[in-house]
């Protein structure tokens, strides 16, 4: 099972470890197009305070983070999976799973970013401020950057298993899996229901659907699941005491589309 997450904007601090060692990130057939964003990154953050804060979209007083785009190369690192900190990584808490959970997190969490193109969560990177909505000067929006070398490299990483696509919207677009990977592919969202004047209503929530996601993942490593396909997924989610409503593709070389229904928001 492969698990595509989204990057969190919270970030810890960058680590004591050595700097970054960008032959060492999973992914090898990234590397290129990751050297020309970390340059790209590095020299506009260099040269023009205010013009990179434009292009990343930071407010007065985010100014700070572009100082850590600034020292990319020297900073020290530590694993992505300790780097992300928003909800869905507060909610899957990898640093409290047992050492079996943790292997298993290792192998099949993939994490989608604008800096990286994607990484595992054991892969050392510094903390940094590029996401994937930005569009720089020299490479264009990072979206369609992107584009070309995930499709290179995705259908390897995403092997013959089940692939558990829980990315936000922007991050999507950088990569879609296609033809044979899409059929065993299940795109999850969570929706949040509630009797309105008895009516049932059904939204989405930002922060409890990071949530859910989190915890999702969590119970499907601490089980130690390894579901085949979107199917078998349904049924193992419902058994870890999810409501799961499946729709399958109604063409061939399209994903699954399954909603999580939660009636309680945390």
């Amino acid at each position: 099972m492969l698990v595509l997450l989204p990057p969190s904007e919270g970030k810890a601090a960058s680590g004591r470890g050595a700097p970054l060692k960008p032959e060492s990130l999973s992914l090898p057939g990234l590397a290129g197009a990751r050297a020309a964003v970390l340059d790209e990154l590095v020299e506009l953050c260099t040269a023009d305070e205010e013009k990179a804060r434009e292009v990343l979209g930071l407010s007065e007083g985010l100014r700070g983070e572009i100082a850590k785009n600034v020292e990319l190369r020297t900073a020290g690192t530590r694993p992505a999976g300790e780097i992300y900190t928003g909800v869905l990584y507060d909610a899957l808490d990898l640093a409290s799973l047992d050492a079996a959970a943790k292997r298993r997190a290792g192998k099949s969490l993939l994490v989608f970013s604008g800096l990286w193109g994607a990484v595992r969560v054991g892969d050392r990177i510094p903390t940094y401020r590029c996401s994937m909505g930005v569009k720089l000067p020299g490479l264009g929006a990072l979206g369609a950057y992107w584009r070309d070398p995930m499709a290179r490299v995705m259908p390897q990483a995403a092997g013959d298993g089940l692939v558990l696509d829980l990315r936000s919207s922007a991050y999507t677009a950088a990569w879609k899996p296609k033809g044979e990977v899409a059929q065993r592919t299940a795109s999850v969202r969570v929706l949040h229901s509630q009797l309105v004047d008895g009516v049932e209503k059904r939204s989405v929530v930002s922060h409890f659907n990071k949530a859910t996601k989190g915890r999702m993942v969590r119970d499907l490593l601490v089980s130690g699941a390894r579901p085949k396909g979107p199917a078998e997924l349904v049924e193992t989610l419902r058994g870890l005491g999810y409501v799961v409503e499946a729709e399958a593709p109604a063409r061939a070389g399209r994903a699954w589309s399954l909603d999580v229904v939660v009636t309680e928001i945390h």
